[in-house]
C-alpha cells in the first residue's frame, strides 16, 4: 500500500511502515536539513511547506501518517492548542487532506496532553472531525517502555479506518527484559564538560551531608532559599523598598542597606517574576518551605556546600532533583541530566524521554560522558539512517521523532498483510470504497 509521511522529521513513520512492505509517495519536512536527510535516507525529496499544497496534488495513498507539531499541547510548550498561530493549524490541513483524498487509514501522532488539553475540547474537536469524514478511530497512550524498550515516554496515538475496526487490537503491553545497558555501545562519546562535573561533585557533598538513616529529600532542592526569609504571602512586587529592609534574600543575603534594584538582584527569579499574583500557588510555597526548613536543620553542615553553590553562574545548576528514592547515593550510578528545573538525577532503569533542547542531553554517569546520537537512535527504534552532523541538530530530530517499533506494531494491527492474495483482496476492497466515496 502507498502512504505519505507528514511532519516527516527523521523518517519514523517511513522506517516503520518500509519495514511492512509499504511505499512511501509523499513526504513533507519544513526543516531544510531535515529534508535534506530524508532524501539521503529514502530518496524522497520531501514538500517543504504543507501549508503551500493544494491537497488535490498530493498523490492518492492509502494510508496517512503524521506526527503534527506537538509544541502546542505540551506541558514544555505554550499550551494554545489549536489556537497557536504557527503550529495549531496543522491539524486542520491534515482534515483536508484526508477530505481530498480519502485514504482508507491514518495513523496519528502527539504528546499524551492533547487528550486532556483545554479541559477535553481539544480532543473533541479532533475526534468529531475525523469521525465526520467518516472514519472509524480508536486512541492509546503507549510508551516503549510497555514494549521491552527501557524508556518512559508517553504518547497518545490515534489511528483510523473507513472499514470496520471491530477487530482491531492495540498491541499488548509486554514485560519489560532489556536493560539501559543492553543499549549503550556506541565509541567517541562526548565527554561531561569540566565545569558541569565540579557541579555534579558539589550536588555530591550535598548528598553526603544528609542523614543516611532518612530518605533524601523528594522535593526538588532549590538551594538559593537556603537562609531565605523573604514573604511567600504577597508577590514581591507589591512590597516596598522599606518593607524589603526586613528580611533576607537568595542565600540568606541581608536586604536591609541595598537599593531597590540591589534588593530585586539578591531574590530568587521566580519569586520577582511572580508578578499579578495574589500569593504562590501553594506547591511553590510548599517548596519554598520545604528547602528554608531543610537548611535550618541541616545548617552547620551545609553552609561550606552554599557558598559553592552560590557561584555557580548558571542559575538552573543550583537547583537540584533526586529521583532515586533510597537506592545507591552515588549519582555518578545514575543517569543525570541538565535541566532549565535543574540538575536531575534519574533512577538507570529506564531512559528519560528523549528531549529537543541539546542541554538536556543524558549523561551516563557511571562513564562520565552523554549518550550518543547512535544510542539515542536505538532508544527510538531506528536503524540504519544516516544523522545530523551536529549533535543539537540530532537530539532535536530524537527528540521529535515517533518511535519506529511502536508505529510498526500499531501498523502491523492496523494494516492487512502485504502477500500476494490479501494485497489483492485488499485493492478491490479498497478500489470498491473509494468508488463509493
Amino acid at each position: 500500500m502507498r502512504f505519505i509521511d507528514l511532519f516527516a522529521g527523521i523518517g519514523g513513520f517511513h522506517q516503520a511502515l518500509s519495514n511492512l512492505g509499504h511505499e512511501c509517495v509523499f513526504a513533507s519536512e519544513k526543516k531544510e536539513h531535515l529534508a535534506k536527510l530524508y532524501e539521503l535516507n529514502y530518496n524522497i525529496v520531501p514538500n517543504r511547506n504543507i501549508r503551500d499544497v493544494n491537497p488535490s496534488e498530493i498523490p492518492d495513498h492509502d494510508i496517512l501518517c503524521a506526527g503534527f507539531p506537538c509544541q502546542p499541547f505540551s506541558k514544555a510548550g505554550n499550551m494554545q492548542g489549536l489556537q497557536d498561530e504557527n503550529n495549531g493549524s496543522f491539524f486542520d490541513i491534515i482534515i483536508e487532506i484526508l477530505q481530498e483524498k480519502n485514504p482508507t487509514y491514518f495513523i496519528l501522532e502527539n504528546v499524551r496532553n492533547i487528550e486532556s488539553h483545554d479541559d477535553f475540547k481539544t480532543w473533541d474537536y479532533i475526534s468529531e472531525s475525523l469521525i465526520g469524514l467518516g472514519y472509524n478511530i480508536s486512541k492509546n497512550v503507549m510508551s516503549p517502555h510497555q514494549y521491552n524498550i527501557p524508556q518512559h515516554r508517553e504518547r497518545l496515538f490515534i489511528i483510523g479506518s473507513r472499514l470496520p475496526i471491530d477487530n482491531f487490537e492495540w498491541p499488548p503491553k509486554v514485560e519489560l527484559t532489556n536493560t539501559v545497558r543492553n543499549f549503550l555501545h556506541s565509541e567517541n562519546a562526548k565527554l561531561v564538560e569540566e565545569d558541569r562535573m565540579d557541579v555534579i561533585d558539589i550536588w555530591q557533598d550535598f548528598i553526603n551531608i544528609l542523614p543516611t538513616d532518612k530518605s533524601l529529600p523528594g522535593f526538588p532542592i532549590w538551594s538559593m532559599e537556603f537562609g531565605a526569609t523573604y514573604p511567600t504571602e504577597v508577590p514581591i512586587s507589591e512590597l516596598s523598598n522599606e518593607e524589603l529592609e526586613k528580611y533576607k534574600g537568595s542565600y540568606g543575603v541581608p536586604l536591609k542597606g541595598l537599593s531597590y534594584e540591589e534588593k530585586i538582584k539578591n531574590l530568587p527569579g521566580y519569586a520577582v517574576k511572580n508578578k499579578g499574583r495574589l500569593v504562590y500557588p501553594d506547591w511553590k510555597i510548599r517548596w519554598i518551605n520545604n528547602n528554608r526548613e531543610l537548611f535550618i536543620k541541616n545548617k552547620r553542615e551545609l553552609v561550606p556546600i552554599v557558598k559553592k553553590l552560590k557561584k555557580l553562574t548558571n542559575k538552573s545548576w543550583q537547583k537540584f532533583e533526586w529521583n532515586c528514592g533510597d537506592v545507591d547515593r552515588n549519582i555518578r550510578e545514575h543517569i543525570i541530566q541538565f535541566r532549565a528545573s535543574g540538575v536531575r538525577i534519574k533512577k538507570a532503569d529506564f531512559f528519560p524521554s528523549l528531549v529537543t533542547v541539546s542541554t538536556q542531553i543524558p549523561i551516563i554517569g557511571w562513564e562520565n560522558r552523554y549518550l550518543t546520537p547512535e544510542e539515542g537512535a536505538r532508544i527510538q527504534s531506528f536503524e540504519n539512517i544516516t544523522f545530523p552532523e551536529n549533535i543539537t541538530t540530532c537530539f532535536g530530530a530524537l527528540g521529535n521523532a515517533v518511535n519506529v517499533k511502536l508505529v510498526n506494531l500499531i501498523a502491523a494491527n492496523l494494516l492487512p498483510p502485504v502477500e500476494e492474495n490479501q494485497v489483492e483482496i485488499y485493492l478491490n476492497q479498497h478500489i470498491e470504497l473509494r468508488n463509493a466515496l
